[in-house]
């Protein structure tokens, strides 16, 4: 089980807070979290991230907003994640782009549904389901279900293609307006 079938949309505050309350009163409370993630510019999509309980190193295989792809993860200390850094770039990887998010995870009924607020970025809503190679996409189409249900359209492929090259081309000035505010 390490295909990682996910669906997500671009949310505005007004819903973010919405679901907030709803899923704290209509689903188990997994986890709050704050996440610092560095994505690399290599081949695959990988990645390394310190949050509130550990470090860990991830790539995720195919393209980035794949609806499912193979997801391998190794978690460390969260007191390892500079050692990471310096590891990374003495092996010449640069850093493409640097990732603040805050993030509620939930369990709602045996989908993981996260509420992301990512600085420079914006409020996201993401289920996610692991899965089997054979039940990827089934577990896609009750995502899409389960979202529907929720009265949030998904946003397309395209428009988070598009959003983020203009978040990795401009990271660090909306990083930078983000503290200035």
């Amino acid at each position: 089980m390490n295909i990682e079938a996910e669906i997500r949309s671009f949310i505005t505050k007004e819903q973010y807070n919405f679901f907030l309350d709803f899923f704290a009163e209509n689903a188990k409370l997994i986890k709050e979290d704050e996440q610092e993630t560095h994505y690399f510019d290599t081949l695959e999509d990988l990645r390394i991230q310190e949050n509130r309980f550990f470090s860990k190193i991830w790539m995720k295989k195919g393209k980035i907003h794949d609806e499912q792809r193979e997801e391998i993860e190794v978690k460390l200390p969260k007191e390892d994640f500079d050692k990471l850094q310096k590891i990374f770039v003495a092996a010449g990887h640069n850093v493409k782009i640097k990732w603040f998010r805050k993030r509620h995870e939930f369990d709602w009924n045996g989908i993981s549904v996260c509420l992301d607020f990512t600085k420079g970025y914006g409020y996201i809503i993401e289920l996610e389901k692991m899965c089997s190679e054979s039940e990827k996409d089934e577990a896609v189409e009750i995502l899409k279900q389960k979202l529907s249900d929720l009265n949030v359209k998904q946003t397309p492929r395209e428009e988070f293609e598009e959003k983020f090259k203009y978040y990795q081309e401009n990271w660090r000035n909306l990083l930078l307006i983000m503290v200035l505010q």
